[in-house]
């Protein structure tokens, strides 16, 4: 748990220069959310570093594809409650109104901007890794999934831009992003060391471990981050910011891995959670877009996507694994 929170700790360090970034360039809230995403994802970036130093690439890509099955619906439910808690001087002028509607009011822009960009990167994921013919990630599809989401994150953060703030930043804030960093990079190496030793002594395999493990811990800084960000008063980039954050994971995290070589050894495993993980954006997508009256979550879009979890839980555990 150590490790985890060191991880969270330069998590939050590496997200305040992002936010300043957000504002001096004019970004809007709904392409915020993909910086946001970038200090969040800095957890599975160095969890899949570390993975591939230490030759257990199969801990980061379990570990990858079950944090984005786990955290959407942990994200929106941690950012629904923090934004019922927001202080009164960041309030916007309707959050009275979306108090009294039970609503988790989210920017629609943050489905065209986020969402649906997101989805495709799934699909290029699924391409570059499912079919016999090219199975698993090699060096050539560390470089396709660094452009794509370099189109990604281009595209968001172009789209709807304003008029930028005076924000600056000062040396204080500097070293200690620069200290943000070298403290993801320990509690990841360290995260990966742990998940390493409890499939030994537990006799699991080294992508389930991944999953139910690493992937768990991996999420908690996200969780952390959202809580932060949303009590701030910025809940559209804190909701959306797991959108941002899962598009680096299945892109920029897995280079590493493909840098090395990653092999698929359970495709049946791969397939299922990479069904999930587009089932999940999509039902994100959808219930921003057309799940409340004035675009947002209300609980029982909540609930539905925490079913979902449940489902991906209950088909994996109960079906999936006993049969490979």
């Amino acid at each position: 748990m150590g490790a985890v929170f060191v991880a969270h700790w330069g998590a939050e360090r590496l997200a305040r220069p992002l936010e300043l970034l957000r504002r001096r360039q004019g970004i809007s809230a709904a392409a915020g959310g993909a910086l946001v995403g970038l200090a969040a994802s800095a957890p599975e970036v160095g969890i899949n570093t570390a993975s591939a130093i230490r030759g257990v690439g199969d801990i980061g890509l379990g570990a990858a594809l079950a944090a984005n099955v786990i955290a959407i619906p942990l994200v929106v439910a941690v950012a629904y409650v923090a934004s019922r808690q927001v202080d009164e001087a960041e309030q916007d002028p309707g959050h009275d109104e979306h108090l009294e509607q039970r609503l988790l009011r989210v920017d629609r822009r943050g489905v065209t901007v986020q969402a649906l960009p997101y989805l495709g990167l799934i699909v290029l994921f699924a391409v570059l890794t499912l079919p016999a013919a090219w199975r698993g990630l090699q060096v050539i599809d560390g470089l396709l999934l660094g452009a794509a989401y370099v189109v990604f994150l281009g595209h968001a953060l172009l789209r709807d831009r304003g008029e930028g703030e005076d924000e600056r930043w000062s040396r204080g804030e500097v070293l200690l992003g620069v200290a943000g960093l070298c403290a993801l990079a320990a509690g990841a190496w360290f995260i990966v060391r742990a998940t390493e030793q409890l499939v030994q002594a537990f006799g699991i395999g080294r992508v389930v471990g991944g999953m139910f493990i690493t992937a768990p811990m991996a999420v908690l800084p996200e969780l952390f981050a959202t809580w932060s960000v949303a009590r701030s008063g910025q809940v559209t980039s804190a909701t959306t910011s797991v959108v941002g954050d899962h598009a680096v994971t299945l892109t920029v995290a897995f280079v590493p891995l493909a840098l090395v070589g990653l092999p698929i050894g359970n495709v049946p495993l791969l397939s299922v959670n990479l069904g999930f993980v587009a089932a999940m954006a999509a039902s994100f997508a959808a219930f921003v877009h057309w799940g409340a009256g004035r675009h947002g979550f209300r609980p029982p879009q909540i609930l539905g996507l925490l079913a979902l979890l449940s489902t991906w839980v209950a088909v994996v555990t109960l079906w999936v694994l006993p049969n490979t």
